[in-house]
């Protein structure tokens, strides 16, 4: 009988390694695919052997930091998305980008099967799968963690492990980091081991991106950053392509320990959740786009889109970004993003983003009308009507 091809998302890691041998042995043809999000990943021959050890069919990796920084990563932040008002959604734009690379290799492929190494406890198993559903659902799933002939077997890092060494696999993973962490272009979470216990300090060695505030710089390092229809084109007077100017922000970020965060969060699936996450250039981004669009912005459109970014961030948070609603979404983000034209400087110290200064050329903002000296065009006198007509609103 011919075996049934599968793609699973593949790093290379303990527990895709582990995966894709665990159903080469339950008779898929493998295919390995690993996407480029900007993480930093060891020398691709050597997963690429990794893979062919481990009995993998075919390793596929493609480099998607571009799309994943114009396609996904400035919708949401031109949404001024952050889930539960501190979460950059990191990992969570992330999955639906790698999903739909995975749909467009099965379908060159011929394969009938997709496949990804997320717990039966977490959201992106939620997330890829949406993905999945969306953009083909005619293709098959089988998901290792909610298969009880996976996990009654294997249903923990240690296990793996041993699992690992009985088959001979080449992992590199060890039982000395009693954590689990995820890296993109966006950011690092870490989650898991130590981790669950909420009240259990992180420790230092564990953040990879950011030093900590206390040891980051004691000068204030100052930046500016110009922006053209909310898309970053120039970092202090150079004018650099987007990607190249976010790569650098995560330098600046993390060299003055920018962009962490501690929190709880609810997933999608039910339960709370403890997330350790470094965002260094996501922050100062979110903050610098803040400026120039309060310049640019009308009231009324920006307290618009600012009503609707709990609800973005919670479609893509729980994995519907094809959904109808989140485009129709990104459709009103878009058009508000257009006039985000201008330019912010920012201090960057021991963990804090501070504007500096923003001006653009098309500014709503007139000294004129604001100002409280006797030489200003607006009369106080006419602020009596405007209070009396609100009246009626009590």
């Amino acid at each position: 009988m011919q075996s049934k091809k599968i793609v699973l998302a593949y790093s290379g890691g303990l527990d895709t390694t582990v995966i894709a041998h665990f159903l080469i042995q339950r008779g898929f043809e493998v295919i390995g695919f690993m996407a480029d999000l900007g993480q930093k990943v060891e020398d691709l021959s050597l997963i690429r052997e990794r893979a062919k050890k481990t009995g993998l069919k075919k390793f596929v990796a493609l480099n998607l930091q571009k799309e994943f920084l114009y396609d996904f990563i400035l919708p949401i932040q031109w949404a001024a998305a952050k889930y539960e008002n501190y979460y950059l959604l990191g990992t969570s734009v992330a999955r639906p980008l790698i999903a739909k690379a995975q749909v467009d290799l099965a379908k060159r492929e011929g394969a009938e099967f997709l496949s990804h190494g997320a717990t039966g406890k977490g959201n992106d198993q939620v997330r890829f799968e949406l993905t999945y559903h969306a953009l083909a659902p005619k293709l098959q799933t089988w998901i290792p963690w909610r298969e009880p002939s996976f996990y009654k077997i294997l249903g923990g890092r240690n296990l793996m492990l041993d699992y690992a060494k009985q088959y001979g696999l080449p992992v590199k993973a060890s039982k000395s980091k009693p954590w689990s962490s995820d890296e993109n272009l966006l950011h690092i979470s870490y989650e898991a081991g130590i981790l669950e216990n909420p009240n259990h300090v992180p420790p230092e060695a564990m953040f990879e991106l950011t030093v900590s505030p206390e040891k980051a710089p004691n000068k204030t390092t100052k930046i500016e950053l110009e922006f053209v229809k909310g898309v970053p084109v120039k970092l202090d007077g150079k004018k650099m392509d987007a990607l190249a100017i976010f790569k650098k922000l995560n330098e600046l970020g993390g060299k003055n320990g920018i962009g962490r965060v501690d929190l709880v969060e609810n997933r999608f699936i039910g339960m709370k959740s403890r997330g350790v996450y470094e965002t260094p250039g996501g922050t100062i981004l979110f903050d610098a786009l803040r400026a120039v669009e309060s310049l640019t912005v009308p009231k009324d459109e920006l307290h618009a889109r600012d009503r609707i970014s709990a609800e973005y961030s919670e479609l893509v948070y729980n994995g519907f970004w094809y959904s109808r609603r989140r485009e129709a979404l990104a459709k009103m983000v878009d058009k508000l993003r257009q006039k985000v034209t201008g330019k912010v400087r920012l201090g960057l110290y021991k963990g804090n983003v501070t504007i500096l200064g923003r001006e653009a050329a098309k500014t709503l903002y007139d000294e004129k009308i604001v100002t409280f000296e006797k030489d200003g065009i607006y009369e106080p006198a006419k602020a009596t009507k405007f209070i009396r007509a609100n009246f009626k609103k009590l």
